[in-house]
C-alpha cells in the first residue's frame, strides 16, 4: 500500500504517506464547491509534474556533478467544464545553475521523460519554460 486516504467531511481529505506517515490534506477547489484552502485534487496532479521533473533532473545532475539547489518551479493549472478536468498544465522553471547548452539539453529532456509526465493524459496540454541564470 502506498497511502490511505481520510475523507474528513466538508470536502476535504487526509492523505497518509504508508512509509514515512508525512500527511497531504487536500480541499476542494472555491470553484468546485469547496473552502480552498489546501490544494485540490488536481492541484496535486499538476504540482505533481513539477516536484517529478525537478526529482528526476536532481538525479541527472547529481549524476553529472552538477548543483541546482534553490531553482524554483511556479505551476499554473487551467481546468475545462465539460467534462471537468486539467486541459493545461504551465511550468516555468526558474534554475539557479549557469548551465553549458550540453546540460541545459541533458537537463530538460530528462524533465521531459518524467514518469508523471509520461502518465498525464496526451491531451493536457504541458507547456514547460526553463530560465537558465
Amino acid at each position: 500500500m502506498t497511502s490511505k486516504v481520510t475523507y474528513l467531511g466538508d470536502l476535504r481529505t487526509s492523505s497518509i504517506h504508508i512509509n514515512s506517515g508525512s500527511e497531504i490534506i487536500s480541499d476542494a477547489p472555491l470553484d468546485n464547491n469547496g473552502k480552498g484552502e489546501a490544494f485540490s485534487p488536481t492541484d496535486t496532479v499538476a504540482n505533481a509534474l513539477a516536484s517529478c521533473m525537478m526529482t528526476v533532473m536532481g538525479i541527472k545532475a547529481r549524476d553529472m556533478g552538477v548543483d541546482f539547489t534553490g531553482s524554483t518551479a511556479a505551476v499554473t493549472k487551467h481546468m475545462q467544464a465539460d467534462p471537468r478536468r486539467i486541459s493545461k498544465i504551465e511550468i516555468v522553471f526558474e534554475m539557479t545553475l549557469a548551465a553549458d547548452e550540453k546540460t541545459k539539453t541533458i537537463l530538460e529532456r530528462t524533465a521531459l521523460t518524467c514518469p508523471v509526465h509520461q502518465s498525464l493524459h496526451p491531451e493536457i496540454e504541458k507547456v514547460v519554460t526553463f530560465n537558465w541564470k
